[in-house]
């Protein structure tokens, strides 16, 4: 039997690195996204995820860099608002399973797979609804996407790195 979650924005995280100077990770996320998961434990294949992150609450803590992020030289926030992923497969393996879909970023949408544990047991919150967690992730190459802004280095290479590692950690609600 398959049951209707909504994501919780409030305890759910979409995050990312990526190589700075050749040298060192920097971690980012996005503090705003909504999404649906219908999930049948029993059928995998009737499982259903679709989610929407809004691209200008990007935050890395640094303001600068997030301005330059949201603008067209990266994200281009006000002509790309969110970042969608829609899944077109769910199967067992992996941490746990595989979800396959459309990850489309810029206006560029492509296949990724993300490798998530299988969710949680669902527990009873004190409102009386009905959660389960799901963590995982993905890499993807920022240039797959159209995101292709970078600079070189005196010293060789570039200034921002080409593979992203996206992390994910989602709170899933659906009523009693």
């Amino acid at each position: 039997m398959s049951m209707t979650y909504q994501i919780d924005p409030a305890h759910s995280s979409a995050n990312f690195s990526v190589k700075h100077m050749m040298i060192a990770k920097v971690h980012g996320g996005f503090q705003k996204m909504n999404g649906k998961f219908v999930y049948d434990p029993a059928d995998l294949s009737k499982s259903s995820v679709e989610v929407a992150i809004d691209t200008g609450s990007i935050d890395t803590h640094e303001s600068q860099r997030d301005t330059h992020l949201k603008s067209a030289d990266f994200f281009d926030a006000e002509k790309y608002p969110a970042l969608k992923f829609k899944s077109t497969r769910f199967e067992k393996g992996g941490s746990g399973m595989l979800v396959t879909g459309e990850l489309t970023i810029h206006g560029v949408t492509r296949e990724v797979t993300l490798d998530l544990e299988s969710p949680t047991s669902e527990v009873k919150d004190p409102w009386g609804n009905y959660r389960i967690g799901v963590s995982g992730g993905t890499k993807i190459k920022r240039k797959d996407f159209g995101l292709t802004w970078n600079q070189a280095l005196e010293t060789g290479g570039f200034l921002v790195g080409d593979d992203v590692t996206v992390t994910l950690d989602v709170q899933l609600v659906r009523p009693a």
